[in-house]
């Protein structure tokens, strides 16, 4: 491989994991987490139009996920620098207090993250895409050079899943399900679309948006109020949209933008092409 092979490199976990399609559920479920937090939650209310972008906001999310894992390391330095100038510039009003905040706040920034690379490690695993204890610990541990694109001081991020866990443990009691939490349910469940495309969410989306949901932590649905599914049941769902999903040929489903894959593999050579089996080796 003659190329740059970027900040994570086809040797790591991050590389094999993230070609795999349940990271589409998995970010869902993110945004269901991410939103529990009060003052996250308000930052974007505050700071995106994401209501009437709903899929321009997604497909940044995925360009940036996308440039980081597989893009070079000059453009995912590149793309991390100009999410922390936009994060720089904006603030928000607490809900509870009226106090002022930046949305660079570092307690925000390790929230999102953690939120997103949980649901991503959580639900891939889940829905039966191999990695061992270790591999497992190995990228969230690969995740703190995602940490610091975004801002953060890579020694104050989990870096196992014992370090997440007392994250989360440590976090739940500031989560609630506000106005703002559910604005972005109502939105995940429903969100705007062509009247002539409203079927087709109705089949479709709602149902990815469904299992996202349905893959939280028990605490979350009740802070949501929603109930969810016996996990074995929602264990087999997950593995069974898995399998679907994969069937689909990866060359077909890498040719929907932004084709971060595909350049990877045009740059670095055939051997780049992510798969699960190569996590271990």
């Amino acid at each position: 491989m003659g190329g740059d092979p970027g900040l994570f490199t086809p040797d790591s976990v991050t590389w094999q994991a993230h070609g795999d399609p349940m990271m589409w559920v998995a970010g869902i479920r993110a945004l269901y987490l991410q939103a529990l937090h009060p003052r996250a939650v308000r930052g974007v209310m505050e700071n995106s139009d994401f209501r009437r972008d709903a899929w321009g906001r997604l497909m940044r999310t995925a360009n940036f996920v996308g440039t980081t894992t597989y893009g070079t390391t000059e453009a995912a330095e590149r793309a991390g620098a100009r999410v922390r100038k936009i994060h720089s510039m904006l603030g928000a009003t607490d809900p509870g207090t009226g106090e002022r905040y930046g949305v660079d706040d570092p307690e925000l920034l390790l929230w999102v993250h953690c939120a997103e690379i949980d649901s991503y490690l959580h639900v891939l695993r889940r829905s039966g895409f191999p990695l061992t204890d270790a591999q497992a610990d190995r990228y969230l541990a690969e995740h703190r050079v995602s940490a610091r694109l975004v801002g953060l001081d890579p020694a104050a991020v989990p870096a196992d899943r014992a370090d997440m866990a007392a994250y989360f443990r440590k976090v739940r009691p500031l989560l609630a399900a506000g106005a703002d939490a559910r604005a972005v349910d109502d939105f995940l469940l429903r969100p705007p679309t062509h009247p002539l495309l409203i079927p087709a969410r109705e089949v479709l989306w709602r149902r990815v948006a469904h299992l996202a949901y349905a893959s939280l932590p028990p605490y979350a649905h009740e802070l949501y109020g929603r109930p969810a599914p016996e996990p074995a049941v929602v264990t087999r769902r997950l593995r069974a949209t898995g399998t679907l999903l994969r069937s689909v040929p990866a060359r077909l489903r890498w040719q929907l933008p932004p084709k971060h894959i595909l350049r990877a593999m045009a740059r670095l050579g055939p051997d780049a092409r992510p798969a699960p089996y190569k996590v271990g080796h």
